[in-house]
Parts: structure tokens; sequence; C-alpha cells
């Protein structure tokens, strides 16, 4: 399903959330200015690599250059399709988180997000050589505190119905719910040795992430101020 938009207006501008897309954005033009040995020069640098966060851990490695690949790599995509594909969800859920936290709340949700699901991804695969880019552990995140706090919400979505594509209005409980079991599912078949790219459960760690997060973070509603 892909989804169109979502039911909640926010009450006020997501200028947090519009900044990261533009830098997002701005990253990913730059990078189209490289060459191919650059770009793969820059996923090491600033990438997360599972193997090597371990490998710094058990050395006693100082804290500060193991920690900033945690954000770089947030900012960094590896093509149109994965740029695209994220800063899309971002633009359709997160206004509305940052709605809810506040601006500053939720650019340390984001990031905080985007940092549990890159270690989740490190535990589920702590031999890997391939560095972890994108900010889809960090949106998986938006998506899980959005999952929490606009149940009543509704998502129109491109459905596949049979070969053909269709408009339809899904509960973004139930949206969110099968998006959230199909990273688990494709998060297990990746336990079995099946090659994928898609670093699944950065997604799983994230969309979790999110649900504890909004609980511990997000200011109390007063009683005349109801879920959308």
């Amino acid at each position: 399903m892909i989804p169109i938009r979502d039911s909640v207006r926010p009450r006020r501008k997501p200028f947090v959330n519009w900044l990261i897309i533009a830098v997002n954005m701005l990253v990913f033009f730059c990078g189209l200015r490289l060459t191919e040995s650059q770009l793969e020069e820059v996923y090491f640098t600033y990438g997360v690599i599972p193997s090597e966060v371990l490998h710094l851990v058990k050395t006693g490695a100082p804290l500060e250059p193991l920690f900033f690949p945690f954000i770089s790599a947030m900012f960094i995509h590896g093509g149109w399709f994965h740029i695209i594909g994220n800063m899309w969800y971002l633009w359709i859920f997160g206004d509305n988180v940052e709605d809810r936290l506040g601006h500053f709340r939720y650019l340390f949700f984001y990031l905080l997000g985007g940092i549990v699901g890159s270690i989740v991804h490190i535990i589920t695969n702590p031999t890997s050589p391939v560095p972890v880019i994108g900010a889809s552990g960090a949106i998986a995140g938006v998506l899980g505190g959005y999952f929490i706090i606009f149940p009543n919400s509704r998502v129109l979505a491109l459905v596949p119905v049979f070969f053909f594509l269709t408009l339809m209005e899904v509960p973004a409980v139930i949206y969110l719910a099968l998006w959230f079991v199909l990273q688990l599912f494709n998060g297990t078949l990746s336990l079995g040795g099946v090659a994928n790219p898609v670093a699944w459960w950065a997604h799983v760690g994230g969309f979790v992430a999110g649900m504890v997060l909004i609980k511990l973070m997000a200011p109390r509603r007063g009683k005349y101020d109801s879920f959308r």
C-alpha cells in the first residue's frame, strides 16, 4: 500500500520536519555529483558498519567517533527510490508527530528513534561489514509514534486489488500495523541468511522505539484537547 495523505491536519507549521527533509534532499543532490568510488567512500565513512562498531566497542575506542555515524547515516541515501520513499513517508506522518511533541522534542525523538534502529540492526547483524545508510530507522520511529497518538486517523492509500491499484481509506492503526508486520516478517527471513539490502531490523527497532518514546515524551493533553 502506498500512502497518499492522512486525515489529521497539524495545528502549527512542522518546521523541523521540513528542515529534516530539506537536509536529506540537499545531501542527496550533493551526492549526485560524486563518482561511484567517492560515494562508496562516503558510505563507509559516514554509514553505520555493524562489525566495525562492535570492534570499536570491544577495543574501548573513544565514544565520539563511534557515535557520529549513527547521526550522519540518517542523512545519506543510496538512490532515488530510497530518498523519495523515505521522505514521502516523513512528509505524510512527521508533521503530526511534530505537532504533538513540539519542535525540539520532535527533533530529539526523531534522532533517538534512528539511533535505536541502528543499534537493533547491529544486534541482529553483528558481523556485517556493509554500511547502513538512510533515514528509515528514524522514520519508522515516527510511524511508531503516530501509531500510538493518532489511533483514529485514516490514511488514503493506493491499495493493490488483484492486478490494479485503487484509492482506499484505511484506518491508520491497520495501515501501520500491516507495515510493521511486513518489516518483522522480512527481518525474520533475513535472519535465515536471505540476502537483502534493506535493514529490516532497523525499521522494527525504530518503530518500537517510537511507540515507547512517544509515551515518555509527549506532553499530557488537556481535557479539551482530544485526539483528532
